[in-house]
């Protein structure tokens, strides 16, 4: 089995962000600009989420989506805001593969079940964010913000129960930190639920990247920090073409000090050298 490597896209509005504890955002340019670096780089996936969506309500990345469909042809999962079937049909047909619920889901059980009868599991990725309390770990939503007190292991489960056919799972805990994955999190999920789970959140190096992966038998690693920070280093073209948002972290050259950066290509290298199956590109041409 390869195991997929991911770039995930924070955006608000029309900038791609990104912050700690999925907070303290920060612009670093636009999405589809990293996104097509992306593709090209060999990303197996995107993952856009709007990070604001839950808050007011709302989807609003039907744009940004349809012009990513027509220059990546990797698979685009789309995640923030999606309520109802018509939420998810409506970013399905701009162009995404999959969608990631959150809110919905955990607000109404019966929701992941009905977008799973209309659309098939393969489509419907649900998210999950985790804080720790103490000995346990609860599930929020709304990026990260609001308290449910339902316990994320038995949620995971039930998840998978209700049939959805993919695991996002975020530690809000280590998100952006670049303190590595919360590893006991992940293998308590990974090794609780037969659906594919995709470990997001704390990765700083490429060998975070391979422990979450060999010890944590994760089958997918959503990366943004590292991917980004790499992206930002090497780019030569100016990224400030707008003027809303947070920029001050970009105009300073800033990296968050615990965050190494690297490329697609290079995690990749070094995963197949160290016996982790993935698909790299060396060139032009697409190795397994």
């Amino acid at each position: 089995m390869n195991h997929r490597i991911i770039a995930r896209l924070d955006i608000k509005g029309p900038n791609l962000v990104k912050g700690i504890h999925l907070e303290g955002l920060r612009v670093l340019g636009s999405p589809e600009e990293f996104a097509e670096h992306y593709y090209k780089n060999g990303a197996d996936e995107l993952f856009y989420q709007d990070v604001v969506a839950s808050l007011y309500e709302r989807n609003s990345l039907d744009d940004i989506i349809t012009r990513t469909a027509k220059m990546a042809f990797i698979p685009l999962t789309v995640g923030g805001g999606l309520r109802s079937i018509d939420d998810i049909n409506r970013v399905l047909r701009a162009g995404a593969d999959k969608v990631a619920i959150n809110t919905a889901a955990i607000n109404n059980h019966k929701f992941i079940e009905e977008a799973v009868k209309v659309f098939g599991s393969s489509t419907i990725v649900v998210a999950i964010e985790v804080i720790k309390h103490g000995d346990k770990y609860l599930a929020y939503t709304d990026n990260g913000r609001e308290y449910t007190g339902v316990d994320a292991i038995e949620w995971a489960k039930k998840v998978e129960e209700l049939g959805a056919g993919e695991i996002c799972l975020t530690s809000v805990d280590m998100e952006g930190t670049g303190l590595g994955f919360d590893y006991n999190l992940m293998r308590n999920v990974s090794t609780s639920v037969s659906v594919p789970v995709i470990a997001h959140g704390g990765a700083s190096s490429k060998e975070d990247i391979k422990k979450v992966i060999n010890d944590c038998k994760a089958d997918a690693v959503a990366l943004a920090s590292v991917l980004h920070y790499d992206y930002v280093k090497k780019n030569t073209k100016p990224l400030l073409t707008k003027t809303e948002g947070n920029f001050e972290f970009l105009r300073k050259n800033s990296v968050f000090k615990k965050i190494n950066p690297v490329s697609l290509n290079e995690i990749k290298q070094y995963l197949n050298e160290k016996g982790v199956r993935c698909r790299y590109i060396v060139g032009n041409t697409n190795e397994y």
